[in-house]
């Protein structure tokens, strides 16, 4: 379990520093320029993502359960995840009305994976991991509202093509994740089977 924690440290942690340390982020870029801030960035956050990816794996080898979760929860989580998969993709779709209105469709999308998965498991692993990332995507979210307000930021406008092609392509890889890559990436199928 520790290096599920250490993982969410290094890796929420660095994602959050736009959300607690805005300052010493720009005062880091300014003294050694975006390259090394970006590196420092990617380094720390893939070490932590490994970290996670290990832990979580390790937990999941003994669980500590915490609850029954009743079997309606798989279903909205799956319907959860639909949604999260669509606001995932309007976040790299061009010109979608989705990332117009909402304006920050992947952590929206990150929210909602967290919420679909925290409903669906029931081990401390599991609160553990999407506990801690559906708080920073609440975190993050409201910081990124608050940065657009202030730098008056505007987002393009949608079109009616962009949005009905975000809907599908999200459909579309909701349907490839539910059907065959969860279970191929994570041993768990959705519907269905462990």
């Amino acid at each position: 379990m520790g290096a599920l924690i250490l993982g969410l440290l290094l890796f929420l942690g660095m994602h959050s520093v736009r959300i607690f340390a805005q300052g010493w982020r720009s005062q880091v870029i300014a003294q050694r320029g975006p390259g090394a801030w970006k590196g420092l960035y990617t380094v720390v956050s893939l070490v932590g993502f490994g970290l996670i990816v290990w832990g979580y794996g390790q937990a999941r080898l003994s669980p500590q359960v915490l609850w029954v979760s009743p079997v309606w929860t798989r279903h909205l989580a799956a319907l959860l995840m639909w949604l999260s998969l669509v606001l995932l993709v309007a976040a790299y779709y061009p010109r979608n009305p989705i990332k117009a209105r909402l304006h920050h469709p992947m952590v929206l999308a990150v929210k909602v994976w967290a919420l679909a998965h925290l409903l669906a498991n029931n081990t401390v692993a599991d609160v553990l991991l999407f506990g801690s990332f559906l708080v920073w995507a609440v975190l993050d979210f409201r910081s990124s509202r608050q940065r657009d307000r202030a730098g008056a930021v505007r987002y393009a406008a949608g079109t009616t093509a962009a949005g009905v092609g975000t809907v599908l392509v999200g459909t579309l890889v909701w349907a490839a994740l539910a059907f065959w890559g969860h279970a191929v990436l994570f041993g768990v199928r959705p519907f269905g089977g462990a």
